[in-house]
């Protein structure tokens, strides 16, 4: 039996499809959300200043027929929601046709984080939509970048959980899942992927993307080993018997990374494609120290009587 394609960035394959806001570090363009609606991919991405220049500036809307150069058809900035910086959205299709865009927001003077959400009839739309908090966060936990998966009646939704019970040390995290029937009110439904003590993910762990494979789900990963490498996170790979989880780490190093400064590969937006192959989209650290938004096309397997199965990109 042939091993099933994954998708696992590889950076060497991949084209630019959106360049930090400035060069050097602290200047990103990333955290991506994309899906794939009747042939155009929507795309959901947020730039991001150095630290003392406006960090977390927005959250940038945009459309593409070939998946690679892409539109800006709006935009959300952290005045909308009150917040001192922006982080990873999540853009979603409803079941009956509606747009939404979760979005991370971080608390003025503080280390807390929570999500909002817009609603519209059209991604154009969701730049003016009333905004609603789904995942307000406490005085315990910080709660931000959103994953959604809809299957049936159940939304399933993962979020990086930091806590700040100790100054300095807010930036470990957890993977918490929530489940909701509507989207909207969600219930906390356990720690779906926790850091491992001495790997290469010991400081904390985010859920980048959920996806089925092999007749189970799998899940890409963002880790890092120590407080040193916060905003420098790896890819690593998990998998859980079904979405109720927990997910399963696997493996003793990251699957993906930079092969530049920090090394940072992170924040993978999946898109299955109709064909079985997959697109990519992660936030990746380049020569100068800042990130840039990465894609690239991972063809399915080419079946043949005479030949095994081999993936040709």
């Amino acid at each position: 039996m042939s091993s099933p394609l994954l998708p696992v960035p590889r950076f060497t394959d991949a084209a630019v499809a959106v360049e930090p806001p400035g060069d050097g570090a602290g200047n990103w363009s990333g955290a991506p959300s994309a899906l794939l609606v009747d042939g155009t991919v929507y795309l959901a991405y947020r730039t991001r200043a150095p630290l003392g220049q406006g960090r977390g500036l927005a959250v940038v809307l945009a459309r593409s027929r070939d998946g690679v150069g892409f539109e800006t058809v709006g935009e959300v900035t952290k005045d909308r929601f009150g917040a001192e910086s922006l982080e990873r959205p999540a853009l979603v299709r409803t079941p009956q046709g509606r747009w939404r865009l979760y979005v991370s927001c971080a608390t003025p003077g503080s280390k807390h984080w929570w999500v909002d959400v817009l609603e519209a009839d059209t991604v154009e739309g969701l730049a003016a939509a009333p905004r609603r908090t789904v995942l307000p966060g406490d005085d315990r936990h910080a709660v931000k970048d959103p994953v959604i998966v809809q299957v049936g009646r159940t939304w399933h939704l993962w979020a990086s959980v930091h806590p700040l019970d100790l100054p300095m040390h807010e930036d470990r995290m957890t993977t918490e899942h929530y489940t909701s029937p509507d989207g909207l009110s969600f219930t906390h439904a356990g720690t779906a992927l926790g850091p491992r003590s001495g790997r290469w993910d010991a400081r904390g762990v985010r859920v980048s993307a959920v996806f089925p494979v092999d007749g189970q789900w799998g899940a890409t990963y963002d880790g890092r080993a120590s407080a040193a490498e916060n905003w420098e996170e790896r890819t690593g790979l998990a998998y859980a018997t079904s979405l109720d989880g927990p997910f399963s780490a696997q493996g003793t190093a990251p699957v993906a990374e930079s092969p530049h400064a920090g090394r940072g590969l992170r924040y993978l937006s999946v898109v299955g494609l109709p064909d079985g192959g997959y697109r990519l989209y992660y936030e990746a650290t380049r020569t100068d120290g800042a990130h840039e938004l990465r894609t690239e096309l991972l063809l399915p397997p080419v079946r043949s009587a005479d030949r095994p199965v081999v993936a040709t990109a």
